[in-house]
């Protein structure tokens, strides 16, 4: 289940439509959802062996969040990229810790990303690569499990020493698990080959 809409220079139909696409090279049956009324059906969306939130800002009532974490937990995979899954409810503190972190500004713009985990299947053969693209810089869960990073030199007064970032992370949520990529700004920078096959390995090892 893709969860897509909010603001609209995310591109979020047509990134939806990027991450169907890699669902379907690997066999999922994919449906794409344009509401997040669809969590009001908690018994459909509990049968699924992956949510992709696709939604950046907007809002959710208090029994869809239940429903969308008591998903996770019981063990159906979560995975996005961006602000379509880092930023989709700034106000719901649980949903953030549940996807490990939180993006709250981006200073800076051209950017490598260091692969850190060099043995994990998702960034397994993708070397350290450059990016001209919003860096995000995060609020994060210290125990999320990062697979790369980037560097921030001061940007201040957001910033205020160097630093790493975490760019692409797993993590666990009860019985689910979590993968999160933050690049994914627009559909060019989705179809970067390392983003766009690290999104395919995320999605497939993040499904139940």
């Amino acid at each position: 289940m893709i969860v897509s809409g909010g603001y609209a220079p995310h591109q979020p139909k047509e990134i939806a439509e990027i991450l169907a696409d890699l669902l379907r090279q690997d066999n999922f049956d994919v449906e794409i959802s344009e509401t997040w009324d669809v969590f009001n059906d908690k018994a459909k969306v509990m049968q699924m062996d992956l949510i992709v939130p696709n939604w950046t800002e907007g809002t959710v009532t208090p029994q869809q969040l239940d429903n969308l974490l008591e998903t996770i937990s019981n063990g159906t995979g979560l995975a996005g990229l961006h602000g379509g899954m880092g930023y989709t409810f700034p106000c719901e503190s649980r949903y953030q810790l549940m996807v490990g972190g939180n993006f709250a500004a981006h200073p800076g713009y051209r950017f490598k990303v260091l692969i850190k985990d060099k043995e994990n299947p998702i960034t397994r053969g993708i070397s350290d690569f450059e990016v001209a693209t919003e860096h995000y810089y995060m609020l994060i869960d210290p125990a999320i499990e990062v697979l790369a990073t980037s560097y921030y030199e001061t940007y201040p007064p957001e910033v205020w020493r160097p630093v790493f970032m975490p760019v692409v992370w797993t993590k666990k949520y009860g019985k689910g698990r979590v993968f999160y990529n933050a690049l994914g700004h627009s559909t060019d920078i989705v179809m970067i080959p390392e983003v766009l096959t690290m999104m395919r390995r995320g999605m497939a090892w993040a499904a139940r």
